[in-house]
């Protein structure tokens, strides 16, 4: 499945009303992190089709951040049935990223 690029016009139908638990990445091109985070993304969006894979440009969709609270990037973010259930901020391994979208953490916070 291909990664979505997220912004005001179409965040509600990808995100808030996805019938798929959604991994949103929220990044910048001139992040060095977020660079080396997107190949994992990538790999997580072609082996995963029950989940949609979001990606969200700071730079371009500030509102949005805000509406986060995104204060460092990379930062992920799962959203299941329109509800915030998991975050982590910094750059992470794939198997931390698959275990944030399974509910890995007690608190669904990383």
């Amino acid at each position: 499945m291909s990664i979505i690029n997220i912004h005001k016009s179409n965040f509600q139908r990808e995100v808030m009303n996805s019938d798929k638990p959604v991994l949103l990445d929220f990044w910048a091109p001139w992040c060095g992190p977020c660079r080396r985070v997107t190949p994992i993304i990538e790999e997580i969006s072609n082996e995963r089709s029950d989940i949609k894979v979001c990606k969200v440009d700071v730079d371009e969709e500030p509102e949005l951040a805000g509406e986060f609270g995104i204060m460092s990037i990379p930062t992920l973010v799962t959203v299941k049935n329109g509800q915030v259930v998991g975050q982590t901020v910094g750059a992470r391994p794939k198997n931390m990223i698959l275990e944030m979208l399974q509910g890995g953490a007690e608190n669904g916070t990383f």
